[in-house]
């Protein structure tokens, strides 16, 4: 098995050839400082530009820096999942590589964790560089995920945290395809602490995560921690109903005991559409959560690995139980 070390910083990776080297850079700064031993475990998650090249020669001058190389792209989420499940430190940061994240938190991360702290999550009480839009959209995402859950997930928080080594154990152990990791880390429970920080403008390259990948993301968060979407599907289609016999009532009323009649189509044509429409909505909210159970069904693994540079020979590819297949490819 691996050498334990104190400290792991996971960062996962997507074509980020412009930043990587920074990266680095400013991350063995902060580290070197702390007189920890650590390690950092670069996750490239399919990146199509020079990132695992870039890495991979980080990694021939300076052993303590890991590479898992992924088969394919499997996702951000999935990225950081395989960096847990490869980290062997009694401490584990997640970092994303774009720098907005600052690494000179790390020391008052491990401090808080040395007080007794088992998670030690960023707050954000800023954001530069980032839209209105995005900015306005991820406050209402995190308000509206607050009042769907029973699980307390800490608002404007990303996955920028340190866990203790049990934490990332409780979670390597949940293999649901569909992650959100922040929820989940509040889900396991354990002694949490929120760090509050302004987030920097990204350093280089592009946004990861553009309004597809957020829809996806919350789309995600909400089916992994809440029925309340399928309930609430459930007490429209009984108010819709209902309106539909009241109006039906109404019209034989009028008919019967008065000389009106609810003439034309266009009245009929516009509730029918309607009611056309609330239909196929709640069906696609029914088909998330199908569709969810269908992927999780097939039992494949969440990740592959291509290839894997400076851990140990006997290092396993997975945290998977042994009679279940395993999540990345042995060389």
């Amino acid at each position: 098995m691996a050498a334990v070390v104190t400290l792991s910083v996971v960062v996962p990776m997507y074509n980020e050839e412009e930043v990587i080297e920074t990266t680095y850079a400013k991350l063995t700064e902060v580290l070197e400082a702390t007189g920890e031993s650590y390690e950092l475990v670069f996750v490239n998650d399919g990146s199509r530009d020079r990132t695992a090249a870039i890495v991979r020669g980080i990694c021939g001058r300076d052993a303590r820096v890991k590479l898992l190389d992924f088969a394919r792209n499997f996702g951000h989420q999935i990225a950081v999942t395989a960096g847990m499940d490869h980290a062997s430190g009694r401490a584990v940061v997640l970092i994303d590589a774009d720098l907005q994240d600052p690494p000179a938190l790390i020391p008052q991360m491990l401090a808080l964790w040395r007080e007794g702290y088992d998670v030690v999550y960023g707050k954000r009480i800023s954001r530069q560089g980032e839209t209105w839009f995005k900015k306005t959209t991820a406050k209402w995402f995190y308000r509206t995920l607050a009042a769907m859950t029973s699980v307390n997930i800490p608002v404007d928080t990303g996955d920028f945290r340190l866990m203790d080594r049990k934490v990332c154990d409780a979670l390597s152990g949940m293999r649901e395809r569909s992650r959100f990791i922040r929820g989940m880390v509040a889900w396991a429970g354990y002694r949490q602490i929120g760090l509050e920080y302004a987030r920097e403008e990204r350093f280089a390259g592009e946004t990861k995560y553009p309004l597809r990948k957020m829809v996806r993301l919350s789309l995600d968060a909400i089916t992994s921690f809440s029925t309340k979407p399928l309930k609430l599907a459930g007490i429209l289609g009984f108010l819709l109903s209902a309106a539909g016999f009241i109006y039906l009532i109404v019209v034989i009323c009028q008919r019967i005991f008065t000389d009106t009649t609810t003439a034309g189509w266009t009245s009929l044509i516009v509730i029918s559409l309607f009611f056309h429409g609330i239909t196929l909505s709640l069906l696609g909210v029914l088909g998330e959560y199908i569709g969810r159970i269908y992927e999780e069904s097939k039992r494949r693994p969440l990740y592959l690995v291509a290839d894997k540079l400076n851990f140990e020979a006997a290092q396993d590819d997975s945290r998977e139980p042994r009679e279940q297949a395993p999540y990345a490819l042995r060389r």
